[in-house]
């Protein structure tokens, strides 16, 4: 096993039916792609813990730890001879190119769109185990370096589900798609650690969050839902870590520092809007690719889908200073800027953060290990 080197993420679907036969010495390599990052880290000095809020948050992530290997139970299987969510959420009913289709390719198509967005979950997930990773090095203070090391453990865990949940269950892996990538190494590559947090903590989880909440909703798979509400719970800490932490900071900016970050917060938004839309399914399955965009931003489901994404993403931009007279107009022509004045994550629900995993009270197979039950 070795390492192949890459300028640029592979554009392959990877489907695991056939993953014997396929098995050369190519496949069994890393795929590496290299990054490179004006980095600047930080030592602190200062031992003592000077954020109650913060340091709370950290222990509430070595207090809701779950284990991947062993708190989810693996042996729950769905079938693939069902619609993985309902049709009802589906944009292309009554879609011309879909309508053609046959039962059995409509089921292949929407296996293969489940795929694909669990795909950008995955990939947006190792996205956010290497920003955290750079966090630890770069945010000045002792307590947000503590909770950054937390994070990028919780990430490595989302890594790990996602890639075992497709690898095992779905069969399917579509490569990354472009805009999430060109966010992710924007976000990797940048120098100021304040656009890390920006970046990932604010735009990338906080619409991740609102995904994995409808993903909940809508997956008729047992075991999925379970996923998605573990990492929802890892999710929520991160988010409201992110905007604690930004609120103080952005008001010591300049002007000009501080609409930098606005334009940057605005331009990531509209980025991500287009992570949305899965043009390699398209693709794969012969349809006119810009027909088929058109379709999805549309249709009436996927327009309410898009503004419920920003309900936690902008009264959290508002929140830290970062909805100025500037964007507010682009937020505005997106249609989200309505969603300005709901509860922000700044508001701390300490109860609904340390609340137990499951909502049955029930333990996790890894806590009953650790008090010594059987």
């Amino acid at each position: 096993m070795g390492l192949n080197i890459v300028d640029q993420p592979p554009r392959d679907i990877i489907e695991f039916d056939d993953l014997e036969e396929r098995l050369t010495e190519k496949h069994v390599d890393d795929v590496v792609e290299i990054f490179n990052t004006p980095l600047t880290g930080s030592y602190n000095w200062d031992y003592d813990s000077a954020d109650g809020r913060i340091r709370k948050l950290y222990e509430l992530g070595k207090e809701l730890n779950w284990n991947a290997g062993i708190d989810v139970d693996w042996s729950i299987d769905f079938p693939k001879t069902e619609f993985p969510t309902d049709e009802m959420f589906n944009p292309f009913v009554g879609y011309a190119p879909y309508e053609a289709m046959s039962e059995e390719d409509k089921l292949k198509f929407a296996w293969h769109n489940q795929s694909w967005t669990l795909s950008q979950f995955l990939h947006g997930e190792q996205g956010a185990l290497l920003v955290s990773s750079q966090l630890v090095s770069c945010a000045p203070t002792y307590d947000a370096k503590l909770y950054a090391a937390s994070q990028t453990f919780d990430e490595a865990r989302h890594v790990e589900v996602f890639a075992k949940y497709l690898n095992d269950k779905v069969g399917i892996r579509y490569p990354i798609n472009d805009n999430l990538k060109l966010l992710l190494d924007k976000i990797l590559t940048d120098s100021r650690w304040d656009l890390k947090f920006i970046g990932m903590q604010i735009i990338v989880e906080g619409l991740a969050l609102a995904a994995f909440n409808t993903m909940k909703m809508v997956s008729k798979d047992e075991l999925l839902r379970d996923i998605v509400h573990l990492v929802i719970r890892d999710e929520a800490r991160h988010v409201t870590f992110g905007v604690n932490y930004l609120e103080d900071f952005v008001k010591s900016l300049s002007d000009k520092e501080r609409e930098e970050r606005a334009q940057f917060a605005y331009e990531a938004c509209c980025v991500m809007r287009e992570r949305l839309v899965a043009t390699d399914v398209f693709e794969h399955f012969g349809w006119d690719v810009e027909a088929a965009r058109e379709r999805v931003l549309e249709a009436q489901v996927m327009v309410h889908f898009r503004k419920f994404l920003f309900t936690r993403v902008m009264p959290n931009l508002k929140r830290i200073g970062l909805l100025t007279d500037s964007v507010r107009k682009k937020y505005e022509e997106l249609g989200v800027l309505e969603f300005e004045n709901m509860t922000s994550d700044a508001t701390i629900d300490w109860d609904d953060l340390s609340k137990p995993l499951y909502d049955d009270g029930r333990d996790l197979p890894s806590q009953q290990r650790a008090s010594g039950q059987n």
